[in-house]
């Protein structure tokens, strides 16, 4: 897949904010058909970062939300910023 197409668009909410700030995590809403290695790969080519892994889930409503953990020497809140969403 594209890594346009994978990824949706960044989500931001408080408890994201939290997890970009402490945990130097990433939240996504990525395309239904999208597996880890491909949401990995899309965040690594549009953001130039290497990931330390990837969780997702079906939201209730229906969306795929990625958890995106960043390997420690990049920082969430460098990429949070560069897309405008901090």
């Amino acid at each position: 897949m594209d890594p346009h197409d994978v990824i949706l668009y960044p989500l931001m909410t408080e408890v994201t904010t939290r997890l970009i700030e402490t945990e130097n995590k990433l939240v996504f809403i990525v395309d239904r058909r999208a597996r880890k290695r491909d949401i990995k790969r899309a965040v690594e080519e549009l953001y130039q970062v290497k990931v330390d892994y990837v969780n997702v889930l079906i939201t209730p409503r229906g969306e795929k939300k990625a958890f995106v953990k960043l390997q420690p020497e990049y920082k969430a809140v460098d990429v949070a910023i560069k897309l405008g969403i901090l």
